[in-house]
């Protein structure tokens, strides 16, 4: 790093730049003229609009993978979280859609378990001119944040994989899970409960087959975009290997999924923020109340003072953590429990400081704060769900808890 480095290029390169960038364009133009009425767009007509926009358009269902395979190949977790923060800024729902194609694909984007062989299979479902979305597939019924609990090692989870000859043999029910309309899931199975983490394995599903079934799509507080619902797997065939790498190596990078899931939903709250102040900043300026904007009365410019620090801290950490993830050879692997342990750090903090930022910025702006016409509102409605996911805030403390307390019996 020479003198003349700051810090924020460092962490932000030139090509994160120009995401930012383009996709701060296509938000201004695209969604926040509509985003009120997409929460009233049962169809989703101005949804798949939106990501027929965002998806082919602009290249995001094809951009990480490799050229040799038609895409573009940005594949990195800052070009991630920057596109989801930006997309954020709009409309929550629409930054998980989009950013769960790429966490869908990451178990074989990602040295050292890269597959070529499974990004030459399903690359052509992604070079085409229909919106294609994935799906990693892990929450279950009996177990939600259970599978996300390392230290039950894998031992909750009720999909089961059976190996018969070349193929495998998938049971099961997932929940919840983002994009469960899509067209290809990648699967948190168990070949058997009783071998813990050696059990683990994560198979690719092709929603077209046999077997594989979408039930309920559940209608929510908020991130309506983002379709939630109940797929099945009743006897599903694939081939042997659509399983990503192996016994302890899908652990690895189950725990890998959800410190990078950690960091995409870090993204989304702090992007959620940054529009819930840039909209209470401006309503502060405008106001007047005893015969002075509101913001320049002392106790107000006090609480804006607070999100900011909230903002600008959650940011930072963030960057951090993702730096972390994309230099593997410098802090260790992707799965580390010192990753996973900040990661859960940078969700936990953001979708906290989120909720603040969103709470205190409709105290300031009154009731205009809470109608559906302010944006507001519509932002704090989506953060709930981004605490909610992913074991919960309770579950991250334990895990930060255990890394950095060196807890033995949680």
């Amino acid at each position: 790093m020479t003198s003349a480095q700051r810090l924020e290029d460092i962490m932000e390169p030139d090509e994160a730049k120009l995401i930012r960038k383009t996709v701060r364009e296509v938000v201004e133009k695209e969604i926040m003229p509509v985003r009120r009425q997409i929460d009233e767009d049962k169809e989703h007509i101005i949804v798949n609009r939106i990501l027929k926009k965002l998806l082919v358009d602009l290249g995001f269902q094809k951009a990480a993978f490799p050229p040799e395979f038609g895409g573009l190949g940005l594949i990195n977790a800052i070009n991630l979280i920057t596109a989801v923060e930006e997309l954020a800024r709009g409309d929550a729902g629409i930054a998980v859609s989009v950013g769960c194609v790429e966490w869908a694909l990451a178990p074989i984007l990602f040295p050292p378990y890269r597959n070529e062989k499974l990004l030459k299979e399903f690359a052509p479902m992604f070079m085409t001119d229909k919106p294609t979305l994935a799906c990693f597939a892990m929450t279950e019924p009996e177990s939600g944040c259970d599978i996300e609990n390392f230290a039950l090692k894998g031992k909750k989870i009720r999909t089961r994989a059976r190996l018969e000859g070349d193929y495998w043999i998938i049971n099961g029910v997932k929940q919840w899970p983002s994009n469960t309309d899509a067209s290809l899931y990648c699967v948190v199975c168990t070949t058997d409960p009783a071998l813990g983490e050696e059990g683990i394995a994560l198979i690719y599903v092709p929603r077209e087959t046999e077997g594989v079934s979408v039930g309920e799509i559940y209608e929510k507080a908020g991130m309506a975009a983002d379709k939630n619902g109940v797929i099945y797997f009743d006897n599903v065939k694939v081939p042997k290997w659509y399983r990503v790498a192996g016994p302890g190596d899908d652990a690895k990078l189950l725990r890998q999924q959800i410190s990078l899931g950690a960091i995409g939903s870090a993204a989304i709250s702090i992007g959620s923020a940054l529009n819930v102040f840039e909209i209470v900043n401006d309503y502060t300026g405008k106001r007047i109340v005893a015969d002075k904007p509101i913001k320049e009365h002392s106790i107000c410019a006090g609480i804006l003072a607070d999100m900011c620090i909230g903002i600008e801290t959650a940011r930072t950490y963030l960057y951090h953590v993702t730096y972390m993830f994309d230099h593997p050879e410098i802090y260790g692997p992707r799965w580390s429990e010192e990753l996973h342990a900040k990661a859960r750090i940078a969700k936990v903090y953001a979708a906290e400081v989120a909720t603040m930022v969103a709470e205190k910025a409709m105290q300031l702006m009154g009731s205009f704060g809470y109608s559906r016409d302010s944006g507001v509102e519509k932002h704090w409605r989506d953060i709930v769900e981004t605490i909610i996911w992913e074991g919960g805030a309770q579950l991250g403390r334990l895990d930060i808890a255990r890394y950095f307390c060196n807890l033995k019996t949680l």
